[in-house]
């Protein structure tokens, strides 16, 4: 049996190119060779290249590990959904509010 191929969106390809360069800035910035942050990372350089590429074939652990190798921006991931507006909305339409009766 193969694997099953995904469905990547336009939209999403670009958000993983921009992730990918941002993550290479990072690295960049803080003056970290490929080779360090792959070892790092515990991955291979050529998978941190897939990752600086913005790769939808590269596992979400990897792109967790290489955020971690930059000096603990891993922590960012938390901030993803955080405010989830949509959610919330559709959410709070689903509440039952509680009416009173008119008095006699």
């Amino acid at each position: 049996m193969g694997k099953k191929s995904v469905v990547i969106m336009p939209d999403t390809m670009k958000i993983l190119s921009i992730l990918g360069e941002q993550l290479q800035f990072a690295r960049l910035r803080r003056g970290l060779s490929i080779k360090l942050v792959s070892e790092r990372a515990g991955i291979s350089r050529a998978t941190l290249w897939q990752v600086e590429k913005g790769s939808p074939n590269v596992a979400m652990g990897i792109y967790a590990a290489v955020l971690h190798a930059l000096n603990g921006m891993d922590k960012d991931l938390l901030l993803v959904a955080k405010d989830d507006e949509l959610g919330r909305t559709l959410q709070d339409l689903k509440l039952k509010r509680r009416t009173r009766r008119a008095k006699k």
